[in-house]
């Protein structure tokens, strides 16, 4: 544990494909507000190959300094070389808090990073204070989601991993500016990664997708799930499941909503035969419009539905199929 005087909020910013991950925005929002409850800066550790760009998008959500590492050895990702990177920074700024976003590249470095600092780690944080006495707060889901964790930090800096969509980004302010801190190249880690292949994903992650429909446990057989990725595809959404049925293996874990899934913020989210768990909830309260379709009516999904329909999913998914397909022949 480092015993010097450490100050301000630091976010390892996720850097994919060359621009910022979605998710560093969304933490960055979040430092904001913590910095300013606590009248400290927030600082972001940008590491990467041709990456300095991007500061200013940094500064314009938020930042008030970021740390630039920019290598030829952080072209390509790997933990243990990122670690370094990070490592280099995190000793030169002396944050007190460090947000990390949960993504996989996220999740492979913290644990690296917080080990070398002999630090805590509290992972998939759904939220962030500091109390009345200037102790930093972390809070998750515990025990199956029954209750909420608040956890305190006695080792610094503390550091915590935030599942993407948990938080919202600020909005830009046009022109603002910071910092910028270059790294000397004489602190570059050696790579050790020399290849790696990349594979096209041809859909995109369910965590961007605009209408999503999730199927539960109400679903009577695996081979179901055809009908309603059909009706998916006609109306243009993405396809997720709860957790028993990726437990059962009828869905794939990238499609699972949830804390222990995906966190999703669609325009519209479908639930079909799903109950509603906390821990479900969790991962699609946000959803700007929610529609449930569950025979049961005290199932807790109904009570934060816009839209509740007391009866069978497979009705509904017969109806909303032919209509959808009815007005698309008319207009073609």
């Amino acid at each position: 544990m480092d015993v010097e005087t450490r100050e301000g909020i630091m976010v390892i910013a996720d850097i994919e494909n060359g621009t910022l991950h979605r998710s560093t925005l969304e933490l960055l929002g979040k430092a904001r507000e913590l910095a300013d409850s606590r009248k400290t800066s927030v600082s972001v550790a940008l590491a990467g190959n041709n990456v300095g760009e991007l500061k200013q998008v940094l500064f314009e959500h938020g930042a008030d300094r970021v740390y630039i590492m920019d290598c030829e050895e952080l072209g390509t990702f790997d933990p243990a070389t990122y670690k370094e990177a990070y490592i280099s920074i995190i000793k030169e700024a002396k944050p007190e808090v460090i947000l990390i976003s949960a993504t996989h590249r996220g999740r492979s470095i913290a644990p690296r990073i917080a080990a070398h600092l002999a630090t805590g780690l509290t992972a998939d944080c759904t939220d962030l204070y500091f109390d009345e006495k200037g102790n930093f707060i972390q809070v998750r889901p515990a025990y199956a989601g029954n209750i909420y964790a608040h956890i305190l930090s006695r080792t610094k800096p503390a550091m915590s991993t935030v599942r993407p969509g948990v938080f919202k980004p600020i909005q830009r302010i046009p022109g603002r500016t910071g910092e910028a801190v270059v790294m000397p190249k004489t602190l570059c880690p050696r790579g050790a990664l020399r290849t790696i292949s990349k594979t096209h994903r041809e859909i995109a992650s369910i965590t961007e997708a605009k209408v999503i429909i999730t199927v539960g446990r109400g679903l009577r057989r695996k081979e179901d799930i055809e009908l309603v990725k059909k009706l998916a595809r006609i109306i243009g959404a993405s396809v997720g499941a709860t957790r028993p049925l990726v437990d059962m293996g009828w869905m794939p874990k990238e499609n699972q909503v949830g804390y222990s899934g995906n966190i999703v913020k669609p325009r519209i989210y479908i639930g079909l035969g799903v109950s509603g768990s906390p821990m479900h909830v969790i991962g699609m309260k946000d959803s700007e419009i929610i529609v449930s379709v569950n025979k049961d009516p005290n199932a807790p999904i109904v009570n934060i539905s816009d839209y509740a329909i007391i009866g069978d999913l497979y009705e509904f998914i017969e109806k909303l199929t032919k209509e959808t397909e009815r007005l698309k022949s008319k207009i073609s």
